[in-house]
């Protein structure tokens, strides 16, 4: 039975400090520039432009963004044996970018690529994954909660579809510390959502994040992501479990790092029996525009450079080997397979 998404939802609006909570004390994810009338700066677009768009499908302007209700999918969740484990796909929400956040793309190519495959808008899903193997209960990333608005915050629902509580969760993964992947790990007070868990981290993102020095300096809106991914750290206290790269995150699950996105981020690969799935953390955002053009950038990943190396050496080993995979921002809750087309690739479902 289709899920019924709340009207009565309200979204924590640009220049709205804390009032639909964040989790830490002095609070607020967004910036509002229209007192003032000045112009956004840039990095603070980035993170005002995560906001959902309606009645077209771009955005302009941060004073353009407005709020959207998304109606209710037939399913919020898709799920495929992969050996001996139970793999579900679960999408908390959706939202739409604009061309800004793609920097270094000139606006008409963006229009081309997304005309040649018969897509008007660039949307983007905030996805995460339920992994039961072996008698363990495995939730890799979480979500970003209710800081996006209407359209986001529906992981409750999909894991109660999924047939699964919150308290069953043993092993919580973050394939990084942005806060479309943690902020669904604590409650708008701050408290752990997921009390049995332990939080598993690679040490390198950890070492970044929790340092309030590092985050502070940097340009906005890290500072804000810095304070959540804290927060986020702190709710599990000694339930942390900080691995290498590369390191063992459960049995048969194993992280893979990805680097460029952010200085620790990776994703990870399932081994069970004759399976084998690999989840590409964020190497893909928009799907509709970076696996026909892998060279596209977004303004999110810290390094570009190096994230757009990444994405174009994992979509060819993806290609080549004909494997399995899936990511934070897939369309759908699916699991797909890369086929080179010209100079990209099509994702495709197998």
């Amino acid at each position: 039975m289709p899920h019924q998404e709340p009207h009565d939802r309200q979204p924590l609006r640009m220049g709205e400090r804390g009032k639909s909570g964040n989790g830490v004390e002095g609070g607020g994810w967004f910036h509002d520039y229209r007192s003032t009338g000045s112009p956004a700066p840039q990095q603070d677009r980035l993170w005002t432009s995560f906001a959902p768009v309606a009645g077209k499908p771009r955005c302009d302007s941060v004073r353009e963004k407005q709020e959207v209700s998304m109606s209710s999918p037939a399913s919020r969740t898709a799920t495929r044996q992969i050996g001996d484990a139970e793999v579900t796909i679960l999408t908390d929400g959706r939202t739409e970018f604009g061309p800004e956040l793609f920097p270094g793309t000139p606006e008409e190519r963006i229009s081309a690529v997304l005309s040649a495959q018969q897509v008007e808008a660039i949307a983007t899903n905030f996805n995460a994954v339920l992994i039961r193997n072996g008698g363990k209960t495995i939730l890799c990333d979480a979500g970003p909660r209710d800081l996006f608005g209407p359209t986001c915050g529906f992981l409750p629902q999909a894991m109660e579809e999924a047939g699964v509580s919150a308290d069953q969760v043993g092993v919580l993964f973050a394939t990084h510390l942005h806060p479309d992947h943690v902020a669904g790990m604590i409650t708008q007070s701050g408290e752990a959502v997921f009390p049995a868990a332990e939080l598993v981290v690679t040490r390198e993102e950890h070492a970044f994040w929790s340092d309030a020095a590092k985050t502070d300096a940097a340009p906005a809106p890290l500072p804000d992501w810095g304070r959540l991914a804290r927060a986020v750290l702190a709710a599990y206290g000694d339930r942390l479990r900080l691995i290498e790269a590369g390191g063992e995150i459960a049995p048969g699950l194993t992280s893979m790092p990805l680097a460029g996105h952010t200085p620790g981020h990776g994703g990870w690969r399932l081994s069970s029996g004759a399976g084998h799935l690999i989840h590409g953390g964020d190497i893909i955002h928009a799907p509709a525009l970076q696996a026909a053009d892998p060279d596209i950038g977004i303004a999110f990943d810290m390094d570009m450079d190096t994230a757009r190396a990444t994405r174009k050496r994992l979509l060819d080993e993806l290609a080549t080997e004909g494997a399995l995979f899936t990511g934070g921002h897939f369309l759908h809750p699916a699991f797909h397979v890369a086929v080179r087309d010209g100079a990209g690739y099509r994702l495709e479902r197998p």
